[in-house]
């Protein structure tokens, strides 16, 4: 059961994670929620951090793409701004949504990480996916209604991750050797 919830590694923050080393795991195509994880759930603009980690990601050619449970017309106007593609209402945690996304790129889950900061909804689908994933800590520690929900199971299932996966913390880096991988 804790499987299924498990990410590959856990990183401090999405603009942590080096282009470079997404880029050694064989990596080109980064999917990632929106509220919480790309931006704060209530402030649709980017940070300097987001704009540059993009480019970053563009200079070594991987995609990225948001994958968001929210409504088109909300992810829509949220990445207006960052010029980004989307999959929007993905049904995370199903697949569909992420293999929505591989189909549309041509790429294999090997090619595919998620990056996100829930483990109900975006490690659960990528591991449905079988793609690996990134769990990043919430940009901003408040949440929609309907996440604070989550965030309670949430916090039970992550007891059991890290019990079942002590060598598991949030690091600043993607460790490529060892179980961080």
């Amino acid at each position: 059961m804790i499987s299924g919830f498990t990410p590959t590694w856990m990183i401090r923050a999405t603009y942590d994670i080096s282009p470079e080393t997404l880029l050694q795991l064989g990596i080109k195509v980064v999917l990632t929620d929106l509220d919480n994880t790309l931006i704060a759930w209530n402030n649709p603009y980017g940070t300097t951090e987001l704009k540059n980690w993009m480019l970053d990601l563009e200079r070594v050619g991987i995609q990225l793409v948001v994958v968001s449970n929210n409504s088109h017309r909300r992810v829509k106007k949220a990445v207006a701004p960052l010029g980004l593609p989307f999959v929007s209402r993905a049904l995370k945690p199903l697949p569909f949504g992420i293999k929505r996304a591989m189909r549309q790129y041509h790429v294999t889950p090997a090619q595919t990480v998620m990056v996100g900061d829930q483990l109900l909804t975006d490690v659960a689908a990528a591991n449905a996916s079988r793609v690996r994933s990134i769990l990043v800590k919430p940009i901003v520690a408040s949440d929609a209604w309907n996440t604070k929900i989550n965030r309670f199971f949430e916090y039970f299932v992550m007891h059991g991750v890290k019990k079942a996966h002590p060598e598991l913390t949030y690091r600043k880096e993607i460790t490529i050797n060892g179980r961080h991988n």
